[in-house]
């Protein structure tokens, strides 16, 4: 029919008057997320144009921050953007798993700190798993140390100080078993100063 606009077919441009649908405006949000993620503007000019992407009525509205992003020759169709490159770590081999669990399960012999910090420096230079561990491992006992430290200083620190320490053996034994079957294990309330 005469008049009644049509929708572009793959590759073309869409019309400039043509109504954004929410999923035009979540593409171009992506888009505008990854261009951000790789350093291509600051925090301002990121919240300008999601505020703009976010808002926009027409495509004549999105093209221009497409342009923005990708330059005035090329307005690429609006769609995700390139995935990036997904890099699969090797599974971990025995050694390296038992060097993990021996860093968080130390704290049963009550040595805090430095068997994750010598597992860090050591073999966490070689493999990502035992860094990735041991990084975990010692944030964890720096916290509990400091707590262990400045808790006492007020009447109900001391009475917390033992329970903290139960929990935190439960917990250690917990990502020592954890690094061994090859999981993920996070400390809960632990402050991540090493990173």
């Amino acid at each position: 029919m005469a008049g009644v606009p049509t929708t572009p077919g793959p590759g073309q441009v869409p019309p400039a008057q043509l109504r954004v649908t929410t999923q035009d405006r979540e593409h171009v949000v992506e888009h505008v997320k990854a261009a951000y993620a790789e350093g291509r503007f600051d925090k301002f000019e990121f919240d300008d144009r999601l505020e703009r992407a976010m808002t926009a009525r027409t495509h004549g509205d999105l093209m221009p921050i497409m342009t923005e992003i990708y330059g005035t020759q090329v307005v690429p169709k609006l769609g995700p953007p390139p995935a990036a490159e997904v890099r699969h770590e090797r599974a971990p081999e025995s050694n390296e798993r038992l060097g993990a669990a021996i860093g968080h399960m130390v704290l049963l012999l009550g040595v805090p700190i430095v068997a994750p910090l010598i597992l860090l420096l050591t073999g966490g230079k070689t493999s990502p798993y035992i860094r990735r561990q041991a990084l975990e491992a010692l944030n964890f006992q720096i916290t509990l140390v400091g707590a262990s430290i400045l808790l006492p200083f007020t009447i109900i620190g001391v009475v917390l100080v033992p329970i903290i320490w139960v929990v935190a053996v439960v917990l250690a034994i917990v990502g020592g078993v954890s690094a061994l079957t090859e999981g993920n294990f996070r400390y809960p309330m632990t402050l991540r100063l090493v990173k």
